[in-house]
């Protein structure tokens, strides 16, 4: 029984995954990134060159083209002040997508990145971490899927700061439920950091992201939010990049 055990437990460990899988699980792409440099031929596995769909041991060699370099340093991600009534991603029941304020006269005159704005910078930006449509602050579009990954991805802990304005009255040990204990989905929420900054005015810091969460949190406890903005996404803060406009992540900057 014992062998047999070990034969199962053996032939898991040796069991082969997408070389595409393979990558974005070492944060080095996305797994669409990976295809494509695969398909290109930028990819070898133990020095030979990978092939589209194929499979490979997580022990063996990963090795890239210095070609993928080039071309993740070219790929930008933009921070953007979204005001009320946009809508995160695609556009939806007549509203607009954040990504149409992504224009040369958008752009924050503080915004103290090298690079110029390039219409081809518009190609492919995912939104990481949505914002409700009333809801505003930092929203970051990426081209970067290493970025992506690491603001949402399955095992993401970088945190999200919120500033959240309510009505209603906290029944006793109601705050220390919005910091844990409380589940949405059926699922138990992580850990949160929840505390008031004045009368009306709540701080979350979250490290998860679940549809409307924080409405949701201060509907369970009796509160109504009133207006929510994002003020920080790990390290990177909204400062004083004004409502509507955007600048570009800077090289030195990291979440």
């Amino acid at each position: 029984m014992a062998g047999e055990m070990s034969r199962v437990v053996l032939s898991q460990v040796m069991e082969k995954v997408r070389i595409s899988k393979l990558l974005a699980e070492r944060g080095i792409c996305s797994r669409r990134e990976a295809d494509t440099y695969i398909e290109r031929g930028w990819v070898k596995v133990d020095g030979v060159v990978a092939t589209l769909g194929e499979r490979a041991l997580p022990s063996q060699s990963l090795t890239l083209d210095r070609a993928v370099s080039t071309q993740q340093t070219a790929l930008v991600t933009i921070l953007v002040h979204k005001p009320m009534g946009y809508v995160s991603g695609q556009a939806e029941d007549g509203y607009t997508p954040a990504v149409a304020l992504i224009q040369e006269q958008n752009r924050a005159q503080n915004d103290r990145s090298p690079i110029s704005f390039n219409r081809n910078h518009l190609r492919g930006l995912a939104v990481s971490g949505r914002l409700d449509i009333d809801s505003t602050g930092l929203l970051v579009l990426t081209q970067d899927g290493r970025v992506a990954r690491q603001l949402i991805g399955e095992h993401s802990e970088v945190e999200k700061e919120y500033l959240v304005r309510v009505q209603g009255r906290l029944a006793p040990g109601s705050l220390e439920l919005l910091n844990e204990g409380l589940s949405l989905d059926g699922k138990k929420l992580k850990r949160a950091q929840v505390r008031w900054q004045n009368e009306d005015q709540l701080q979350f810091i979250l490290r998860e992201g679940k549809k409307r969460q924080i409405r949701r949190m201060c509907e369970l406890v009796g509160l109504k939010v009133v207006g929510l903005k994002r003020v920080r996404i790990g390290q990177i803060s909204l400062g004083d990049l004004p409502v509507g406009q955007w600048r570009y992540l800077r090289p030195n900057e990291k979440f």
